[in-house]
């Protein structure tokens, strides 16, 4: 008996120190440090994290190859500006009748949807930055940790905490609060305070205000937001276009401007200066007309952010790649209508080697995952993916996904 447990222990722990790794061969490999490709690379992935990288590595008969030696391979995408549960009609944005008339149920179910859309395109975490009903994210959010239904992994904002009315227009006194199903308000510093509590309370990771809207918050509210957050180790980030709302930003110390259409350049260097990073949402032509806007103001605002992005490039205001889209092209995706916002970053001509790294590295960095996910190294989280095209040359062969892994299990595989 004693001879029998002594082969089984042997066995066993040959099983453990034999047990099979799988090995990517990247035959173009994407250091978001660096914002170079290097050749012939392999990573060996074991239980959802990296290894190891390097050329020339030794591995096991036994493990799992996978072919990439045509791809270009990249740490996973990282979106962090979306709305999962939203999608109003094209040309007819009406948001106070998707109060009415969508229950948080629906808007679950729409956003799970979305959710494996943006997971199966190449985008393994992204930040849903609210208006998602009575908290439905939250559960989403659940049914792909207890492996439902798939999805990246989400950074959560709640709902949005905004001045009294949140980002509503118009709605009649008989109707007062029909906003609350989307917002918090909060008009002052122990109101911004119990509202981060609550989100907290109902599963948000991160906090989102909006200012400008409905009325502005001085620099004093935002920081108070600012350290109620930071005692449960999470990040603010803020609504604004420019102007006072977004100075006060900047003073009261966010994480993050969204938006920020109207930054002028003292602001711009103020948010370098302070590391503030800006998640420009710089929609293309076609989403601005999506919104019902005509065809000349959707061009004056294309190129008001093609100005803007060339600015903040070449002040080198800190950048995280978000897109904000909540309705849909025709015959596209949500993912596929999000990635017209390339067309911008195009135009004003920022590398391609800086656009992967505001969807990796400086991506991770702002929702503060940077130590974990963001890069393609050793004890980072297996989020991979290849393209067929090499984004070096065209940052638009991103829209080649064929292979994607998340935390270290395979999510897609077309050479399969």
């Amino acid at each position: 008996m004693k001879k029998l447990l002594v082969l089984l222990t042997f066995i066993f722990t040959s099983l453990l120190v034999n047990a099979q790794n799988t090995v990517i061969k990247a035959g173009h490999f994407f250091d978001a440090r660096s914002g170079k490709m290097l050749d012939n690379q392999i990573i060996i992935v074991k239980d959802g994290k990296i290894k190891e990288v390097g050329t020339n590595l030794k591995f096991n008969k036994t493990d799992s190859i996978i072919d990439l030696s045509d791809s270009w391979v990249l740490p996973g995408l990282m979106d962090c500006h979306v709305h999962i549960t939203a999608n109003f009609p094209y040309r007819n944005l009406q948001m106070e009748q998707m109060f009415a008339s969508e229950s948080t149920a629906l808007r679950a179910i729409r956003g799970s949807v979305v959710a494996k859309q943006f997971l199966d395109n190449g985008f393994t975490t992204i930040k849903e930055i609210g208006n998602d009903a009575n908290y439905a994210t939250a559960d989403i959010i659940k049914a792909i940790k207890n492996g439902w239904i798939q999805g990246p992994t989400i950074i959560y904002v709640g709902k949005i905490i905004a001045p009294y009315g949140g980002q509503s227009r118009g709605v009649n006194p008989e109707h007062e609060h029909i906003w609350n199903f989307e917002y918090i308000d909060a008009d002052t510093p122990n109101e911004l305070k119990k509202a981060i509590r609550k989100n907290m309370y109902n599963g948000a990771t991160a906090i989102k205000l909006v200012t400008g809207d409905n009325g502005i918050y001085n620099a004093e509210d935002i920081k108070a937001a600012v350290d109620e957050a930071n005692k449960y180790n999470i990040k603010v980030t803020v609504h604004a276009q420019g102007d006072l709302a977004a100075t006060n930003v900047i003073s009261g110390g966010a994480a993050a401007i969204e938006h920020g259409f109207g930054l002028n350049n003292e602001q711009l260097q103020l948010m370098k200066d302070k590391g503030i990073f800006l998640v420009g949402t710089d929609f293309s032509y076609d989403n601005w007309y999506a919104y019902g806007l005509d065809a000349a103001t959707a061009t004056a605002l294309n190129n008001g952010l093609v100005d803007r992005l060339k600015r903040a490039y070449k002040i080198g205001t800190p950048m995280a790649f978000g897109t904000d889209i909540i309705v849909d092209l025709p015959e596209l995706n949500r993912v596929q209508s999000s990635l017209k916002v390339l067309e911008t970053w195009k135009a004003a001509e920022i590398p391609a080697f800086y656009i992967l790294q505001t969807m990796t590295i400086n991506a991770a960095e702002l929702l503060g995952i940077d130590k974990e996910r963001g890069v393609l190294e050793s004890n980072y989280f297996a989020d991979i993916i290849a393209v067929k095209n090499n984004p070096l040359t065209d940052i638009e062969a991103i829209k080649t996904v064929h292979f994607v892994m998340k935390e270290g299990k395979i999510i897609r595989n077309d050479k399969k």
